[in-house]
């Protein structure tokens, strides 16, 4: 259980919050690259600051104060330039340092736009996916994990925006004794409100200390958490045998074999929820994509705070439902933690010691500075192996979860090698 003062120091996001200035430290994804494609100007919002993210029609980007300096217009209304992002009002033209290039209602001598200057960031494209840098300079290299430099894989990036603040999100990485009853036990609930009982997953885990086909049949099963170089590493003890599950990595990701997920805070009670999909074809098979496409994730739970049951028959669609069901930000100084809680406990304590090293003046964890070491960052358990074809009922093929449920592609690849029939069929 931590204080209220401990919670509040965990979770607020904005400039002047430890918690903001910690995060300030890492690039975040803000956008899909495609969304330019449909629209060069797009509003953002990222640890507390109004932004507008653009591509000029030089093909370049910025990521600027969403406010022009003259008369406080909103520049989401901006006109794209061969150079830089225009105010529609005035016509004053900023660059993406934010530095004011022209001013036409003033004198051509006039030295007026060289003293005008509005907030900017740097930001990047990797793989399709649209990052922004607000910390302290110089910035740090953007990560390339495994997955955005995998060779002959498709892609899709899922996108959205949860009523909720970003820790709770995370925290759901490091609490495996959710899995049975969320994943399961209410799934099968879920399956018989829509009148799909037939639906129904067979596979129920209820709780961390067992596992198995059904009730009868289960098997010993221990979770264990070890704080390593990138994270916290989920690990999994059955028959004796311990094996490393999947990693949380700092400090608001985690990984699945072909996913990464980003918590991306918008606010203290907004998150960007991003998916970054990797899709292995069968081995002899060339994957050609020329870009890559995204997809809005729909809520789970509406305005009014109740479940949209037809977006609840699949794995994220439930965590995003619980998420949003503990509140804006979850008091955790009413919270009864046990023993199973363990996880959450470690990656709480992993935040604090990391806030401590910022506050003294250091760089915090997964900061990265080397280039030789940034040319891939494989992520355990993946080994840096080409992917293989999952099969049948592996992988993707045999699952579903939100981003996989609304995914075109995941949907086209599980249409073409398992049949239509697989897609009305969740498998846990």
């Amino acid at each position: 259980m931590l204080t209220a003062e401990e919670n509040e120091t965990l979770t607020r996001v904005g400039p002047d919050a430890p918690m903001g200035r910690l995060l300030r430290w890492y690039w975040h994804p803000i956008a899909a690259a495609t969304q330019l494609d449909e629209n060069p100007v797009m509003r953002v919002k990222l640890l507390g600051e109004s932004l507008v993210l653009y591509r000029d029609r030089g093909g370049k980007l910025g990521l600027i104060s969403d406010t022009c300096a003259h008369r406080r217009v909103n520049l989401a209304f901006g006109i794209p330039e061969d150079e830089g992002l225009r105010c529609p009002y005035h016509g004053w033209r900023y660059d993406g340092t934010g530095q004011c290039l022209e001013m036409p209602a003033e004198s051509a001598d006039s030295n007026f736009p060289s003293r005008v200057q509005i907030t900017a960031y740097p930001v990047e494209e990797l793989r399709g996916l649209v990052f922004a840098y607000l910390g302290p300079q110089p910035a740090p290299l953007l990560p390339r994990w495994d997955l955005f430099v995998e060779d002959n894989v498709l892609r899709d990036i899922g996108l959205q925006v949860v009523n909720c603040n970003w820790l709770q999100m995370q925290e759901n990485d490091l609490d495996p004794g959710h899995v049975g009853w969320l994943h399961a036990y209410f799934s099968n609930y879920v399956l018989e409100r829509l009148g799909r009982p037939d639906l129904k997953r067979r596979r129920v885990v209820l709780g961390p200390s067992y596992r198995g086909r059904d009730y009868r049949d289960r098997v010993p099963v221990r979770y264990d958490f070890e704080v390593y170089e990138q994270g916290i590493m989920n690990v999994v003890t059955a028959d004796g045998v311990r094996r490393q599950s999947r990693p949380s990595i700092f400090p608001n990701m985690n990984s699945f074999q072909t996913l990464l997920m980003y918590r991306v805070p918008m606010d203290d009670t907004h998150t960007l929820h991003v998916t970054y999909n990797t899709y292995a074809l069968p081995a002899g098979e060339m994957a050609q994509q020329n870009e890559i496409p995204y997809y809005v994730i729909p809520p789970s739970i509406d305005n009014e705070g109740m479940p949209i049951w037809q977006e609840l028959d699949n794995n994220g669609g439930q965590d995003i439902a619980a998420w949003a069901a503990q509140g804006a930000i979850v008091d955790r100084d009413k919270e009864r933690l046990g023993e199973s809680d363990r996880g959450v406990i470690m990656w709480r304590d992993l935040l604090k010691r990391q806030l401590r090293i910022v506050e003294d003046g250091g760089e915090p964890m997964n900061v990265l500075r080397d280039p030789a070491q940034n040319e891939r960052i494989n992520v355990p358990p993946r080994d840096g192996s080409p992917f293989e074809w999952p099969g049948p009922e592996g992988g993707f093929m045999g699952r579903v979860n939100a981003s996989w449920t609304h995914s075109p592609i995941a949907t086209e690849l599980i249409r073409k090698y398992r049949g239509e029939e697989a897609l009305q069929r969740p498998v846990y």
